[in-house]
């Protein structure tokens, strides 16, 4: 079982969050659900943004590395 019943990837905890806040928009949800739900969907947005931030920490290392490559000797020449 995963830490904290994260979700497995990105996609999931998005689509996740995306379905408790609709079923919270609804207001069909007893004020205990509504609690929990609310607090599924914190722990929700946390995992998204932790994802993010660590996603978006990697594309800038990797274009920092591209940035400084230099490009091959042609060898037609």
């Amino acid at each position: 079982m995963r830490k904290n019943n994260q979700p497995k990837n990105f996609e999931s905890a998005l689509s996740e969050l995306e379905a408790t806040v609709t079923q919270m928009e609804s207001g069909q949800l007893p004020l205990d659900q509504s609690l929990a739900a609310f607090q599924r969907g914190t722990v929700l947005l946390q995992h998204c943004r932790l994802i993010l931030a660590e996603t978006e920490q990697q594309v800038r290392l990797l274009d920092e590395t591209h940035s400084t490559l230099q490009p091959l000797p042609d060898n037609d020449e």
